[in-house]
């Protein structure tokens, strides 16, 4: 039974009986009587997955679901009107009515196809819209009472509107031209649709995109912005298929170029082989040979072959042929699961380490405990150190000692400005002149994958930077937990570096990265002593001095007390540098009076010097006695060793203002500041009048203005000067001291000890105050070198006014009253 609202002028069985290519066009007599038409209260509702079906638009629909096989039979009886719904999620196989939009089609069907593969196939022609309103049955299928979407359509009379329909229509034609997809007849059915309104409908229902987006163009009332909207997804799709067409036609061309260069490559390698061999036939030999003895993992020998299979299919000019072999070179010149055997004998190692270095007893400790623990359990991962000291102390040879006494190889380092992080990773292949980090480079060199590797400098590796992260490159290979599998980006394989023994050097831990000074067990070399510098002279630097410039160890003799005479007058270090260039110009002095056959001593004199170096460089401390009120010896720490400094307290009438002078460091001047608000607050302590703070200014200075000074040790020397200012009491004699003061009268430990004590020594000074918690500082350095010094441990700071302060009045004393 047919629809009697339905126009025949829209049926289409004839035309699909005669099955011909044939896209049904609506004209506007047709657009007009399908929108005129009554649309049923309650419609079937058809659930589609993937599709959305548009008023006057033609598609076909198969059918697999029992509820919609079911509902198509019914109708397609009956009078053909159903309602169809987009669902809002494909997936479901069974939808609900909650699971459709609110807006459908309604549908007429055309007819039903039974196709080849047992499905069927319903042609449906969309009529008009409508709003679901509610559902009235869900079995055997969904049935819901549906009301008609009146959008009234008042076609915009002006020149954007129609300027907009014609855009809209040369996309399509373009979209249609260009896409493989897309039957060339579609542009002769969009070139003679009328009607704008079936035209945004019928490219809708054809547009590439998202589902919802469909449903969205279907729900939109007002036809200039669908219009608008369905221009927009267009011109998006005309771009896609005109780069995917570039891309395609790109590829074409370089095919097409590669495979014209294999067979040229093969024409060439017959001809090659015609007259005598290809002319890399004998590096890839060469290769096999050398990759036969490695002791590499299958893994790392599958990369092997397949990569000499590249190369050789490569010619030799080609540009990657070089990057390839070498890329193969390193392969197999790498000591993979190579260690050269330790020499386990604990007394040969301490022997060769005393040979070549005086003290570093914490180190060579270090050393020892390492070997004895491999003897106990052969597979142990090296240490990583990390020796923290000033320049000349031995940091960087120390790493060649160790060496020679395990008898591994000895590789160095330098970090000392590096920038870019391939120099330790390595570059890619991918670039020209690639190749592997400096790490992989050494090991290649050594032939040994358990050298002792000596990172020169780490603290003067750059950070984040243009070319990477130097310092976080050095994580990974600092880290027993990850260096086993140290991943080059050269080599594109992982390495182990755990058997190695990493020793880095450093002047200061400031400027190092704190994950990883984490990573590295930190080993802090002092500076030398003037006793340990003479020992180092006499067993070290003068022997191979003479043996440096041709002479022999009789022919020029080095006393200790020259050596002393040397360090204390021309040298102010931590190290030994500065002393052996001296020593150096001492000996080419003599041999050049050798050479021209002058007479000279052998044994060397203090007065020797004077002509050789010229006079005196430095000054050896010296204490001030204490006839003056108000200075007191503090004790510093520098680069160069430890020095004493005096502290000098000046009062003059005024209104109790404080200046600093000295060039003082702002935490200096802080220890100032609380040495004088502690002062005033417990005046009584010290029997001194609270007034007089109002009515004398105070000038506190330290001497040598030129070298800046800072640190909170001078907080004690500081206060104690203070006192003696404002009491004008002398000073204990030959006494010094150091420590960090606090606003509560607290005396905290400060560091640098040992350098302190042993200026204190050369000054002359006898008793030394310190902090209590510095106790143990004392008791690390070695008895000898504290002989005749008096250590006076305190907490508080009124503490001094007994231990530092005489009853004697200085000559001249201010009087306050």
């Amino acid at each position: 039974m047919e629809n009697p609202n339905i126009n025949p002028l829209l049926l289409f069985s004839d035309i699909l009986d005669a099955e011909t290519e044939f896209i049904p066009l609506l004209s506007s007599e047709d657009e007009e009587v399908m929108n005129s038409e009554d649309i049923p209260e309650v419609l079937p509702i058809l659930p589609l997955r993937n599709t959305v079906l548009f008023p006057g638009v033609v598609i076909p629909i198969t059918v697999g679901r029992d509820k919609s096989i079911k509902l198509i039979k019914d109708f397609y009886k009956g009078n053909r009107i159903i309602g169809v719904v987009t669902q809002k999620d494909p997936q479901i196989e069974d939808p609900e009515f909650t699971d459709l939009y609110s807006f459908g089609t309604v549908a007429y069907i055309i007819k039903i196809l039974q196709m080849p593969d047992g499905n069927n196939t319903a042609i449906l022609q969309g009529r008009r819209r409508f709003r679901v309103i509610e559902p009235i049955q869900n079995e055997p299928y969904i049935k819901a009472s549906v009301e008609a979407y009146n959008v009234p359509i008042n076609l915009p009379n002006n020149k954007e509107f129609h300027a907009l329909i014609s855009s809209l229509r040369d996309l399509a034609i373009q979209i249609v031209n260009k896409s493989p997809n897309i039957p060339s007849e579609a542009a002769f059915a969009i070139k003679n649709i009328k009607s704008p309104d079936f035209l945004v409908h019928f490219i809708s229902s054809n547009l590439n995109v998202e589902l919802h987006e469909k449903q969205k163009l279907l729900e939109m009332s007002d036809l200039m912005e669908r219009a608008n909207l369905v221009l927009l997804h267009m011109t998006h799709e005309l771009q896609m298929l005109e780069l995917k067409q570039q891309i395609q036609s790109k590829v074409k061309v370089d095919l097409d170029k590669q495979q014209r260069d294999f067979l040229l490559n093969q024409q060439l390698k017959t001809i090659q082989e015609e007259l005598g061999g290809a002319p890399n036939a004998q590096e890839i030999t060469t290769l096999r040979e050398q990759a036969k003895d490695k002791k590499w993992s299958p893994e790392i020998n599958e990369v092997f072959e397949k990569e000499i299979n590249k190369l050789q299919r490569m010619h030799p000019a080609a540009a990657e042929y070089s990057i390839q072999i070498n890329y193969l070179e390193t392969l197999v010149q790498l000591p993979w699961n190579e260690y050269s055997t330790d020499n386990l004998d604990l007394h040969h190692v301490q022997k060769i380490l005393d040979e070549d270095h005086f003290g570093l007893e914490k180190v060579k400790e270090r050393i020892i405990e390492y070997l004895a623990v491999i003897k106990l359990k052969n597979d142990l991962k090296s240490p990583i150190l990390c020796l923290v000291g000033p320049p000349g102390v031995g940091k960087t040879s120390l790493g060649k000692s160790v060496a020679r006494a395990l008898g591994r190889k000895y590789i160095r380092m330098s970090l000392g400005g590096l920038r870019d992080e391939s120099e330790l990773r390595g570059h890619r292949k991918t670039y020209i002149g690639a190749m592997p980090g400096r790490i992989v480079q050494s090991l290649k060199k050594v032939k040994t994958a358990n050298p002792v590797f000596v990172l020169d400098e780490i603290d003067k590796v750059s950070g984040m930077n243009i070319s990477g992260d130097p310092q976080a490159a050095l994580l990974e290979i600092l880290d027993p937990e990850q260096n086993v599998a140290f991943y080059d980006n050269f080599l594109e394989l992982e390495f182990d570096l755990s058997r190695i023994m990493f020793i880095a050097t450093a002047n200061t831990l400031s400027t190092v990265h704190p994950a990883l000074r984490d990573r590295m067990e930190i080993i802090e070399l002092p500076g030398y002593i003037a006793e340990e510098k003479i020992e180092i002279a006499t067993r070290h630097l003068v022997p191979k001095q003479l043996k440096e410039h041709g002479m022999h160890p009789k022919q020029l003799i080095f006393n200790k007390e020259l050596i002393q005479k040397i360090i204390e007058d021309y040298t102010r270090e931590s190290g030994v540098r500065t002393l052996e260039k001296n020593i150096a110009k001492v000996i080419r002095n003599k041999a050049k009076s050798i050479v021209t056959h002058e007479k000279f001593k052998r044994n060397l004199e203090e007065a020797d010097l004077g002509k050789i170096l010229g006079r005196p460089i430095f000054q050896m401390d010296k204490y001030i006695s204490n006839e003056v009120a108000g200075v007191v010896t503090g004790l510093a720490w520098t680069a160069a060793g430890g020095e004493i400094l005096f502290v000098e307290v000046s009062l003059s009438k005024g209104k109790g203002e404080l200046t600093l002078t000295g060039n003082l460091g702002d935490v200096m001047k802080e220890s100032a500041s609380i040495a004088l608000a502690y002062l005033k607050s417990h005046a009584f302590i010290f029997g001194i009048n609270p007034d007089v703070f109002e009515k004398w200014n105070v000038h506190i200075h330290v001497p040598e203005g030129a070298t800046p000074k800072d640190g909170p040790s001078a907080g004690i020397t500081m206060f104690t000067a203070l006192v003696s200012a404002f009491t004008q009491r002398k000073v204990r004699e030959k006494l010094a001291m150091t420590g960090e003061i606090t606003l509560r009268g607290k005396v905290l430990p400060v560091g640098g000890i040992r350098e302190k004590i042993l200026a204190a020594r050369r000054a002359n000074i006898s008793d030394i105050i310190l902090s209590r918690e510095n106790r143990k500082d004392i008791e690390e350095i070695k008895p000898e070198y504290i002989t005749g010094l008096t250590f006076h441990y305190i907490e508080e700071m009124a503490e001094i006014n007994n231990l530092a302060m005489l009853n004697d009045k200085v000559v001249n004393a201010i009087s306050f009253n």
